[in-house]
């Protein structure tokens, strides 16, 4: 699995979260953040981001969140039909993937032992980015952003 490094900005965002166990509700979301971001015009050619922010390995399922995160320009105004947030800049091992459920399920299983060999430390204090743009998705891939000291 290759990945390359990458600095991200400080990136401004309109998301909507969800509660509750990661699965199938994960997907509705975006779902629902790709239909709010076509009403609006803003889902062309745009950056969508997946965070899951909690760890289901400690935290109980009834309580982890998942945020479906949409890049815009910072001085945009919209109404409170999402919420506004940022994501944190900072340096990325950025893993290209097919996007499909097998290929996720790899990527989960590897990514440490990979990091690991190249001498990369995980940054805990920041989530693991699912990255979706517009092209690579077309193309059947998404990107996986792993935050690194």
């Amino acid at each position: 699995m290759n990945y390359i490094i990458e600095n991200f900005p400080i990136q401004t965002t309109e998301y909507m979260r969800r509660i509750g166990a990661y699965g199938i509700g994960n997907y509705e979301l975006m779902t629902a953040m790709k239909e709010w971001a076509e009403k609006k015009v803003l889902f062309n050619d745009s950056i969508i981001y997946g965070i899951a922010q909690d760890n289901p390995d400690i935290t109980p399922p009834e309580q982890c969140r998942y945020d479906v995160c949409l890049i815009v320009e910072p001085n945009l105004q919209l109404e409170n039909d999402v919420q506004h947030g940022e994501i944190q800049g900072g340096k990325y091992a950025v893993f290209t993937i097919p996007h499909t459920a097998e290929s996720v399920q790899e990527f989960w299983g590897l990514f440490m032992n990979i990091l690991q060999k190249e001498n990369l430390q995980y940054d805990l204090g920041k989530p693991i980015l699912e990255r979706y743009k517009h092209k690579l998705v077309e193309d059947g891939k998404c990107e996986f952003c792993v935050p690194i000291i």
